[in-house]
C-alpha cells in the first residue's frame, strides 16, 4: 500500500454512534492498527535509515533511541491486533466467547506495560530532540512528507515545523485512541449488571484507559520541559542534565526559590535528581537519598544529604508548599523505582516519603569517608542500620551504623600495606570507635579477645602471638589504652615460665610471680621488665631463697637460702661466666627439718594482689550489664560472643559476614532474667535454677563464669599448677563465688553459690592441693598399706579402742577360721559411708555434701556400737576417735590430705565451732595420726605375721 492510499484509508474514521459497544470497539480498534501500521512503515523505518551508521555518539544516542520506539511500536501494533481478533471471535460466537476473552479487558498487565513503554520511548526522543536532529538531515524528504499527512491525518494538528509534525504524528493518534476508547468502555458497562462476571473487568479497563490519558498528557508535558530546559543551559551542562533518562519536575525560574548556604543561581528538581546551579559548577543529589524536613517559618523547608543540609526559601508559603510537595513526591517515586501511575504522587505507597531507605553511595567530601561506597540503610541523610563501608585502599566495614558512625556490632578489614593480609576486628562500635567486647586477627596472625574503649584495647583481654612466631606468647589480663597494664599473666613458651602480677604500659611492673618450667618460682617487686629489690625464689624441694637477684633472675648480693634439710646459708652470692653460682657465707647445719606444715605457708602472690582487685576487667562488664536491666543490645558488647576465625571466612569466601551467638536467638528477653532469678526466693529452688543459668552458655552468668574459667586456667594449668600458688587460687575461687552472687547479697554465697561454682575449678584447684600435700598424702599412703596387713582384732587393738566396742559376735565365721584373723569385716557400713567422700566427686564437690557424708559415717559408727552394747550408746571423743580412725585406715581413701584441706578452706562460715568443724577436725586428726605416727613406718621392719596366730 502506498502513502497517499495508506492515508485515505485511515482518514475516513467509522461511524460508530450506531454500533453496539463492542462493534464500536472493533472499528475503533481496526482504524488504530491502520494507523500504527502507517506509522511503522511510513516514518519509523525511513527514521532509522537516515542515518544507519552514525559515527558521532550524539548520532549513535539518536539511532538507539529510535530502535526502541520502532521495538515499542511494533509491540503496540501487536497488541492492538490481537485485540482485534478478540473482538472480532467474540462478535462471531458471541454465546461461546464472553468477555473475559477480550484482550482490552482481561490484558490489563500487558497493555500497560506496552503503552508505557511506547509512552517513555517517544519522551526519551523529544527530550534530546531526536525528530529535530534527523529532520534536518533530509528536510525535502520530510517536508513532502508532512503535506501528505497534513491532508490525510484528519484530527492531528501539523502546526510548526516539520519536526514538530513528526512528533505530533507519532503520538496524537495513540492519545486520540485512549481518548475515544474511554466512552465506548462505558458504553458497554452500561449494557452489563453489576453482578455480571465481566462488570469489574469492564471497570478496570475504563478506569486503566483513563489513567494511561493522564500519564500520558503529564509525560508529554516533563519531556517539553526538559527539552525547553536545553535552550536555556550551556552546551556541558545541556548534555549532562537533559538526558534521556532524566524528566524535570520544577524549575526555579517558574516558582522562585533560593538554597542556602550553597546560594545557588537555579534550582532543578528532575525525576531522580536535585540539581542546584552555581555559576559552572553543578551540585547534583541523587533523591533517594534526600530527606525533607519543615524548616524555621512558613517560607522554608530543610534538605538533607549524605554530605551537604540544604534549606530552601521561596518566596511566599504557597510556593513553599509547591516545592516541598514536589520534592517529596519525586523522592517516593525515585524509592520506588518507577514513575508514579497515573501522575506525580499517586503511587500506591505512602505519599510522605520513608524515613529509613537502603541505597548505595560514595563520599566525595574530604575526611574519613572520602571516597569511600557505603551500601546500607540510611536515615536523615546519615548511614544508619545494618550496611557496608568501602574504601579505595580496600578497607572494609561491615555492620551496624547509627547517625553515620559504625555503631554495634561490626567487622572492620585493614590490609596491610607490605603483605598481602590484613586485619579483621569483629568488635562492638560506640561512636565509631571500637568499644565493648571483640575479636580481633591481626597481619601478624596475632588475635586478641577482649574489650576495647575508644577504639583502644582497654579492659580484660587475651591477646595469642601466632604458633609459629619467634616467641610465642600469650597474655591474658588487662589493658589500658592498648597496652598490658594491671592484672595480668603472661606464658613465654621459649623461656618456659609465667609471669603473674602487675603491668604499666606494656612492662612488668610492680609485685609479681614468675614461675618457671623447672618448679622454680620467684616474687619479687617488678620495674621496667625487670626484679629490682629483694625477693624470694622457691624451688621444686622447698628450698627458700630471700634476697636479691641480678636482672636474669640469678641471686645476687646478699641473701639467704633455707634448703629442704632446715640447714641455712647466709651471705653474698654471685655468678659469673664459667663460675655459674658462687657464695661466701656462712652454712648453719644444726637447725632440723622443717615442719611441712610451715612450708606449706610458703604461698606466693597471697597479700601481693587483693583477689577483689585481680579481675575487675572481668566483673565490671557483668556489673554494668546486670545495673542496665540486662538490656538484649548490649549483651555482646558486655559479655562477648564467639565468632568464626577468620581463616574460616576466607575459606567460605564471607570475608564480611560473622556466625556467632546472636541474642535475638535465645529464648526469652535478657531483659526478663533479674525479674525470674527474683522469682525463685526458695534457697533450693533458687540453686536449681543458678544450677542451669551457670551451666548455659549463653546465659549472662554461664557467660561470666565461662570468663572466669579462662582466667583461671590461664593462671593455674600447665606451668602455673605449682603448690605454692594454692593460697592464690582458693581465694580467687572464693572471690569468684562472691562476684557471681553480687546483686544477691542478702543470700549466703558459700551456702549457695560456691557449691555451683566450684565444679567449673576444682579440676585445677585440686590439682594444686594435691601437690601441695604431696609429701604428707604419701606418709599417709605408706601409713594406711602397713596398717592394711593387720587383722581387724588386732588393729582393734593397736588402735587402743576397748574391747566392749568390738562388733565381733555378729561375725559369721567358717569353720576353719577364727576372728583373730578376720580381715575387713568390721564397721562396714562406716567405711563405706566414708569412702564417698571421694566417690561423690564424680558427681559433686560440694563440701557440705562431704561433710554430710562425714557425719552419716560418724552415726554408722555408733549405730554398730549401741547394736554390739544392744542399747543406744553415745560415743565420747576417747572412744570415737580410735574407731574413727580404725575406719579410715580401712576405707584407704587417696589424698585424703588434700581433700580434707580443700573441704576446709571451701566451708560455709556458718559450720565453724559446729558439728561440721568438730567431725572434720577429727577426721583430720586421724589423717595426721596415720602419717605422723613412727611406729607404722617400722611395722613392715619388725612386725611377724606369725605372731598374729
Amino acid at each position: 500500500m502506498g502513502l497517499a492510499s495508506g492515508l485515505a484509508l485511515i482518514c475516513t474514521y467509522p461511524e460508530v454512534t450506531m454500533c453496539s459497544p463492542e462493534e464500536a470497539l472493533l472499528k475503533l480498534e481496526d482504524a488504530f492498527l491502520a494507523k500504527l501500521a502507517l506509522i511503522n512503515t511510513h516514518i519509523l523505518q525511513p527514521l532509522l535509515l537516515v542515518d544507519p551508521e552514525p559515527s558521532e555518539p550524539r548520532g549513535q544516542e539518536c539511532l538507539q533511541l529510535l530502535q526502541q520506539l520502532h521495538r515499542s511500536s511494533q509491540q503496540l501494533w501487536q497488541l492492538t491486533k490481537q485485540s482485534l481478533q478478540s473482538l472480532q471471535r467474540r462478535l462471531c460466537q458471541p454465546r461461546t466467547t464472553g468477555l473475559e476473552s477480550l484482550v482490552l479487558l482481561g490484558s490489563a498487565d500487558r497493555i500497560l506495560q506496552v503503552h508505557l513503554e511506547y509512552i517513555e520511548s517517544y519522551t526519551s526522543c523529544v527530550v534530546v530532540q531526536v525528530f529535530q536532529q534527523v529532520a534536518k538531515r533530509n528536510r525535502e524528504y520530510w517536508q513532502i512528507q508532512s503535506r501528505l499527512l497534513q491532508k490525510h491525518l484528519s484530527g492531528v494538528s501539523f502546526e510548526g515545523p516539520v519536526d514538530a509534525l513528526l512528533g505530533q504524528a507519532l503520538h496524537q493518534p495513540l492519545a486520540q485512541h485512549l481518548q475515544q476508547c474511554v466512552p465506548l468502555l462505558l458504553r458497554l458497562r452500561g449494557t452489563l449488571g453489576e453482578s455480571h462476571p465481566a462488570w469489574e473487568l469492564v471497570m478496570n479497563a475504563i478506569t486503566l484507559h483513563g489513567n494511561l490519558q493522564s500519564f500520558l498528557g503529564q509525560e508529554l508535558d516533563q519531556a517539553a520541559a526538559t527539552q525547553a530546559l536545553g535552550h536555556s543551559l550551556r552546551n556541558h551542562l545541556k548534555d549532562m542534565l537533559c538526558t534521556p533518562a532524566h524528566r524535570l519536575l520544577q524549575d526555579s525560574q517558574d516558582i522562585p526559590v533560593r538554597a542556602t548556604p550553597l546560594q545557588a543561581e537555579r534550582v532543578l528538581l528532575f525525576d531522580d535528581t536535585l540539581v542546584l546551579l552555581q555559576g559552572p559548577s553543578v551540585h547534583s543529589f541523587d533523591l533517594r537519598l534526600v530527606w525533607v524536613h519543615p524548616g524555621q517559618d512558613r517560607c522554608t523547608f530543610c534538605v538533607l544529604t549524605p554530605e551537604e543540609e540544604l534549606s530552601l526559601r521561596a518566596r511566599d508559603s504557597l510556593g513553599r508548599a509547591v516545592w516541598q510537595r514536589k520534592v517529596s513526591q519525586a523522592v517516593c517515586q525515585a524509592l520506588r523505582g518507577k514513575k508514579d501511575f497515573p501522575v506525580l504522587g499517586a503511587g500506591l505507597a505512602p505519599s510522605e516519603p520513608p524515613a529509613c531507605r537502603s541505597v548505595a553511595y560514595t563520599f566525595c567530601a574530604e575526611g574519613r569517608l572520602c571516597r569511600a561506597t557505603y551500601e546500607g540503610e540510611w536515615r536523615s541523610g546519615k548511614p544508619h542500620g545494618k550496611g557496608t563501608l568501602k574504601w579505595p585502599d580496600g578497607r572494609n566495614h561491615v555492620g551496624n551504623f547509627r547517625w553515620g558512625l559504625e555503631h554495634g556490632f561490626g567487622i572492620y578489614l585493614v590490609p596491610k600495606a607490605t603483605e598481602d593480609t590484613f586485619d579483621c576486628y569483629k568488635c562492638h562500635w560506640e561512636e565509631g570507635r571500637m568499644s565493648g567486647y571483640g575479636i580481633c586477627e591481626y597481619g601478624s596472625v596475632e588475635v586478641y579477645k577482649g574489650y576495647f574503649q575508644a577504639g583502644l584495647r582497654h579492659g580484660f583481654g587475651v591477646l595469642d602471638s601466632a604458633p609459629q612466631a619467634a616467641r610465642p606468647f600469650r597474655y591474658t589480663g588487662h589493658w589500658e589504652k592498648d597496652q598490658r597494664s594491671g592484672y595480668g599473666i603472661q606464658e613465654d613458651s621459649n623461656r618456659g615460665e609465667r609471669y603473674i602480677g602487675m603491668w604499666q604500659t606494656d612492662q612488668r611492673h610492680g609485685p609479681g610471680v614468675v614461675v618457671t618450667q623447672a618448679g622454680v618460682c620467684y616474687q619479687g617487686t617488678f620495674q621496667a621488665d625487670k626484679m629490682v629489690g629483694p625477693g624470694i625464689l622457691l624451688s621444686e624441694d622447698d628450698s627458700l631463697y630471700e634476697g636479691t637477684f641480678s636482672r636474669d633472675l640469678t641471686p645476687e648480693g646478699k641473701g639467704k637460702i633455707t634448703f629442704s634439710t632446715g640447714f641455712t646459708l647466709e651471705g653474698s652470692f654471685g655468678s659469673g661466666t664459667g663460675r655459674g653460682l658462687y657464695t661466701q657465707g656462712v652454712l648453719d647445719t644444726a637447725a632440723l627439718p622443717p615442719d611441712p606444715s610451715s612450708t606449706r605457708k610458703r604461698q606466693l602472690g597471697v597479700g601481693a594482689f587483693p583477689v577483689e582487685s585481680r579481675w575487675l576487667g572481668v566483673y565490671r562488664p557483668f556489673q554494668d550489664f546486670v545495673l542496665a536491666g540486662c538490656p538484649g543490645e548490649l549483651q555482646e558488647a558486655l559479655l562477648g560472643f564467639h565468632a568464626q576465625s577468620r581463616r574460616e571466612l576466607r575459606r567460605d569466601q564471607h570475608y564480611l559476614s560473622c556466625v556467632r551467638n546472636c541474642p535475638e536467638d535465645e529464648a526469652g528477653r535478657m531483659e526478663d532474667i533479674l525479674d525470674e532469678l527474683l522469682w525463685y526466693r526458695e534457697p533450693a529452688a533458687l540453686q536449681q535454677y543458678l544450677r542451669k543459668a551457670l551451666r548455659s552458655a549463653r546465659h549472662p552468668l554461664g557467660k561470666l563464669l565461662r570468663t572466669l574459667m579462662l582466667t583461671f586456667q590461664a593462671t593455674y594449668t600447665g606451668l602455673g599448677a605449682n603448690k605454692h600458688l594454692q593460697g592464690l587460687a582458693q581465694e580467687e575461687v572464693k572471690q569468684h563465688a562472691r562476684e557471681l552472687w553480687a546483686a544477691y547479697r542478702d543470700m549466703q554465697v558459700h551456702g549457695l553459690m560456691l557449691p555451683l561454682v566450684l565444679p567449673s575449678f576444682y579440676s585445677e584447684l585440686f590439682t594444686l592441693y594435691l601437690l601441695l600435700h604431696e609429701r604428707e598424702d604419701a606418709l599417709y599412703s605408706q601409713g594406711i598399706t602397713n596398717l592394711s596387713l593387720f587383722p581387724d582384732t588386732k588393729l582393734l587393738e593397736f588402735l587402743d579402742v576397748h574391747k566392749h566396742l568390738w562388733p565381733l559376735k555378729d561375725l559369721q565365721l567358717t569353720s576353719n577360721q577364727r576372728s583373730s584373723l578376720v580381715r575387713d569385716k568390721c564397721f562396714l557400713s562406716a567405711i563405706e559411708c566414708l569412702q564417698k567422700i571421694i566417690n561423690c566427686c564424680s558427681t559433686t564437690v560440694d563440701p557440705r555434701e562431704k561433710l554430710g557424708m562425714l557425719e552419716k559415717t560418724c552415726r554408722e559408727i555408733e549405730a554398730t556400737v549401741s547394736h554390739v552394747l544392744g542399747r543406744e550408746h553415745k560415743l565420747p571423743m576417747d572412744d570415737l576417735l580410735p574407731l574413727l580412725l580404725y575406719v579410715v585406715s580401712r576405707a584407704r581413701i587417696q589424698h585424703l590430705g588434700a581433700e580434707i584441706h580443700l573441704i576446709r578452706d571451701m566451708m560455709d562460715p556458718v559450720h565453724t565451732s559446729g558439728l561440721y568443724d568438730f567431725m572434720l577436725t577429727a577426721l583430720e586428726s586421724c589423717y595426721e595420726h596415720i602419717w605422723k605416727d613412727m611406729r607404722l613406718r617400722r611395722l613392715p621392719g619388725h612386725w611377724d605375721l606369725r605372731s598374729l596366730c
